[in-house]
């Protein structure tokens, strides 16, 4: 034991005092609303997708059905929209149909008039009907114009049409968005576990009217432990990430559980007032994680606990073997 300290007083190791860490993660509401069931208790073991909790949804399902009911009137108004420009390209060829006719009459009061304008100088014919058939010329040219109006606005009767087609479309598209969201929120309602994990604390009960964001569980995962502990300036600079640690439990000092450095602090956590000469600045405290192997964790689950306290060596210099008494021993 005494070469071992001397190792570590050289150098070669640096430690600090922690407790046993996890990630944890709350299961919280997406949605104000009821909690209406809560199917874990605290202590549990979980897997990720397993149903935790669930909300009451009753307003959400009639938000659905509202929603579904909408989009059918959405799909009717885009036939509806539908029917209208081909009532209206009707209407158009019905007018063009007008146009060809009237220019066909427009036509033949032309000829006639022609033909009048050459005949009364002659005195083949009155002055009467030449003013007549002019007469009719002129009502031929004026119907004319008139079906070209028609077949004119009918073509713009076709663009509302079409237009109104677009915008029934979009409010079936706007409808269906709806209700893909009202089923998000449905489905997000059954509260899951993400993770393998355990179940902390129970932070709600059924019953309970949360807000958006609500904790209903608080889970620890297992799988993911680390020991905290702070490290001087001397110490903390020569600490490479994946480094090998060791991590030492006061509530079982028998085991030597295996880590490695998953976190350096970039700035220090906390400093003395003043730090102005160089001994003070070695007085500066960097945040450092061991982490344990996720694999071992999972072996030995049931056994961890977070809160423990202990103490994380860390093997400054990878040439320095571990002393005996920081040999990896691990449970059975």
């Amino acid at each position: 034991m005494a070469g071992a300290e001397a190792e570590r007083s050289a150098g070669g190791f640096a430690s600090g005092n922690g407790r046993i860490e996890a990630t944890e993660i709350d299961i919280a509401t997406k949605i104000a609303g009821r909690v209406e069931t809560i199917e874990v208790g605290e202590g549990d073991f979980v897997q990720p997708g397993q149903v935790l909790a669930a909300m009451d949804t009753d307003v959400l399902q009639a938000q659905l059905r509202e929603a579904e009911a909408e989009l059918q009137r959405a799909v009717i108004g885009v036939e509806t929209a539908q029917s209208q420009v081909s009532q209206r390209e009707a209407e158009k060829t019905a007018a063009e149909a007008s146009v060809a006719q009237r220019e066909a009459e427009l036509d033949a009061a032309q000829k006639r008039l022609a033909r009048s304008e050459e005949l009364v100088p002659k005195g083949a014919t009155s002055v009467q009907v030449l003013d007549d058939r002019r007469a009719a010329f002129e009502g031929a040219k004026a119907a004319v114009a008139a079906a070209k109006a028609q077949v004119a606005a009918a073509e713009a009767a076709i663009g509302l049409a079409k237009s109104q087609i677009i915008s029934a479309r979009a409010a079936v598209d706007a409808t269906r968005a709806t209700i893909e969201r009202i089923k998000a929120d449905i489905d997000d309602s059954t509260l899951r576990a993400p993770r393998e994990a355990r179940v902390q604390y129970r932070v709600a009960e059924p019953g309970e009217v949360l807000a958006a964001g609500g904790a209903v569980l608080n889970l620890v995962v297992l799988t993911d432990v680390y020991m905290t502990i702070f490290l001087p300036t001397i110490d903390a600079g020569r600490v490479q990430l994946g480094a090998e640690a060791r991590i030492v439990l006061d509530a079982a000092p028998q085991y030597v559980i295996p880590a490695k450095v998953s976190f350096v602090a970039d700035v220090a956590q906390f400093t003395p007032k003043t730090v102005e000469t160089a001994e003070e600045r070695l007085k500066l405290m960097f945040r450092v994680k061991a982490r344990i192997d996720p694999t071992l964790l999972k072996k030995h689950i049931r056994d961890v606990k977070t809160g423990l306290p202990g103490v994380a060596y860390i093997r400054l210099d990878p040439e320095i073997p571990w002393p005996d008494d920081l040999q990896i021993r691990l449970p059975e």
